[in-house]
């Protein structure tokens, strides 16, 4: 069966919750061992001392470890990609953070697409440096296959650990070659004899229109505030990918104590059961609003996922390894920042608000608020500049969407 019908009772027995049609909240934060020698297993099972019997399931310990809501949403969420396994965290850096601290050490160097998230640029600038880790850029402009030669000629090439992108990027929607990226991790680990990661933060597009692990990629980063939840009512993140990878980022999940609570979990299972309906309502909805925005006077340029906009190779690339422009639209308005703050402040339908991937159209000016801690000389080369507004386009009707953005384009 497909994803979209499993969403509904994978991993769940309503024979072991009075036979509830949906799985209860296991709002507890321990379990009862049937006897001291389960008691015992399960942590040797829990700590890796012993290897699972057969089909054997891990048992319930302490939420901190495992929970049934926490449990059940993660073997849904890996069945969008076919990855081996998911791991749940608290919000979405909490997600990337670990991820970066699972597999860098003093030494190593992070290869990193810019732009990213601002919180994502600012822990990668601000902490990372600080516990020795050194960072480098790549950008949608730079030519990889010449990187990958650069690379593996370079003994310093053997200190890279992890490569990290962020595609389509935030809040610009440039798109990284995936397989491109998939190339240089092999040809790294090849040349130097070295384990190399690949993550891909695939928050604007995944899991339903882009699956990174099918280009080589170790995991997919996300934070499901977004799209995974598309109710604006939570916060949440998580990593999808191999059973080496997930296992290692569960491992040091477990002693930081950021996995997401079983409420949380809860919320989560119940949006992913209408994930692909909202993602697809939201993509199509997208399409009439960059219509109207590349038509619009006031607007000068439209930065959408594989739009023409975006220049031939970028097209490339993204018929490549998607299969929708998805609903994140960036666009510049005619006279900066007073023009864009112009646009925010005369929305009515649309909200000015951050986040982004919720049922209701979210409005926001990245050079001043989710991208404020980027230094503006690094904003103005990456394009984002106080002209751009980014949209994240919701349920509603386009027709009405349109009308609100016309009304305060008008106003230019």
């Amino acid at each position: 069966m497909q994803p979209e019908s499993l969403m509904m009772t994978h991993g769940y027995v309503p024979e072991w919750s009075e036979n509830a049609v949906k799985c209860p909240i296991y709002q507890t934060s321990t379990f009862v061992f049937p006897n001291a020698e389960a008691g015992k297993r399960f942590f040797a099972l829990a700590y890796g001392k012993l290897e699972p019997n057969s089909g054997e399931q891990p048992g319930l310990i302490y939420s901190r470890l495992n929970n049934p809501n926490l449990q059940i949403l993660e073997e849904r969420l890996a069945l969008w990609e076919q990855a081996d396994g998911a791991a749940v965290f608290e919000s979405g850096m909490s997600a990337i953070s670990t991820v970066f601290l699972t597999f860098l050490k003093p030494g190593d160097r992070l290869l990193i697409s810019n732009p990213v998230y601002g919180g994502t640029h600012h822990f990668v600038h601000h902490y990372l440096p600080s516990i020795g880790v050194h960072v480098e850029h790549f950008t949608a402009d730079t030519d990889l296959a010449a990187l990958q030669k650069e690379l593996c000629a370079d003994p310093r090439g053997a200190q890279i650990k992890l490569i990290y992108a962020e595609t389509p990027a935030n809040p610009t929607n440039d798109v990284i070659d995936l397989k491109a990226l998939g190339a240089l991790k092999k040809a790294l680990a090849a040349q130097f004899g070295t384990e190399v990661r690949l993550a891909v933060d695939n928050t604007y597009l995944g899991p339903i229109w882009q699956k990174p692990m099918e280009f080589g990629a170790d995991m997919s980063c996300y934070s499901a505030t977004k799209f995974l939840s598309g109710h604006s009512d939570l916060i949440a993140g998580a990593v999808t990918g191999t059973a080496e990878s997930i296992t290692a980022i569960k491992t040091l999940r477990t002693f930081l104590g950021n996995m997401a609570s079983p409420n949380t979990c809860w919320l989560l299972t119940r949006s992913l059961e209408t994930l692909k309906i909202r993602m697809t309502r939201q993509a199509e909805n997208a399409l009439h609003v960059v219509r109207f925005l590349e038509s619009h006077p006031k607007v000068s340029r439209v930065y959408f996922p594989g739009w023409a906009s975006q220049g031939d190779e970028q097209v490339r690339i993204h018929q490549q390894q998607s299969s929708s422009h998805g609903a994140m639209i960036s666009f510049d308005v005619l006279g900066g920042e007073a023009s864009a703050f112009t646009v925010l402040n005369n929305l009515h339908l649309v909200k000015l608000a951050v986040s982004l991937g919720s049922n209701e159209s979210l409005a926001q000016h990245p050079y001043h608020m989710t991208h404020a801690d980027m230094p503006e000389d690094e904003k103005n080369s990456l394009h984002l500049t106080d002209a751009m507004i980014r949209l994240s386009v919701g349920i509603e009707d386009p027709e009405d969407l349109i009308h609100d953005l016309r009304q305060a384009l008008d106003l230019l």
